[in-house]
């Protein structure tokens, strides 16, 4: 099959720990979607040099390079009408980024005084460039250049009012919501990169879309100074979060 410019392209700029992987297994739920998790891993890790878990894992099972990844994947044939991939926003480095006016980009973002504690447990001194929130600034401001303006998720939003959200989303892609998108079955799925023991333990033992609840815990002191740094991206983010209003 060729590519058309019928297929619909997602790409979710999401940050870590940012319920990106149960938004992926939602859209995978879709009879028209086609979804891939995180296709420039492989590519951030060679060019970065970041020390990830399972990094020899990861760089083995993909192809690390980025603009053959944009070509054959990312803008290559596709056998649905949609195509969604999960990416994560700082994987986006070292790259022609021309293609993203052929696609239709989503940001994914959660609100850093929850998600810093969380990505702790898997990355031992998280820096801003780990989180994401600046690429995720930055990305707003080229889509933006090139006559975009693409839907910002908020994860306590998405994870209060699934439906809301997503028929919003929806809405604004230009494609139906279903109803299949809010549960799916436990365990893991066929399109999980070979990280998915080391990040996606929780979304494995979900069936939907987990019940919202704000962090009891007291933050950590030592990520006082990354909060600081996170907090400015957050909030020009958290502006333009969907919050329900599209349709159901």
């Amino acid at each position: 099959m060729q590519a058309t410019r019928r297929t619909l392209r997602i790409q979710l700029w999401s940050g870590p720990r940012n319920v990106s992987t149960a938004l992926m297994y939602s859209f995978a739920q879709r009879g028209d979607t086609r979804v891939v998790d995180e296709p420039l891993y492989a590519h951030y890790l060679r060019v970065s040099g970041a020390d990830h878990p399972g990094r020899d894992e990861v760089l083995s099972s993909q192809e690390q390079d980025g603009e053959k990844v944009v070509r054959e994947q990312l803008l290559g044939p596709c056998d649905r009408p949609v195509l969604f991939c999960k990416q994560m926003a700082h994987h986006l480095v070292e790259l022609d980024r021309r293609f993203l006016a052929e696609c239709a980009n989503v940001i994914l973002t959660r609100d850093p005084q929850e998600m810093l504690p969380s990505l702790e447990q898997n990355l031992a001194q998280p820096t801003l460039r780990d989180t994401g929130y600046a690429m995720q600034t930055g990305l707003l401001a080229e889509l933006r250049a090139l006559g975009q303006e693409p839907p910002v998720i908020v994860a306590h939003e998405l994870l209060k009012d699934p439906r809301g959200v997503l028929g919003e989303l929806c809405e604004r892609l230009s494609i139906p919501f279903e109803e299949g998108m809010l549960s799916w079955e436990q365990g893991a799925r066929p399109e999980d990169g070979i990280w998915a023991p080391h990040w996606y333990a929780n979304v494995h033992r979900s069936n939907g879309f987990q019940k919202y609840e704000r962090k009891r815990a007291p933050f950590p002191e030592r990520l006082g100074p990354l909060l600081e740094e996170c907090r400015p991206h957050y909030a020009e983010l958290a502006r333009l979060a969907l919050t329900g209003g599209g349709a159901r």
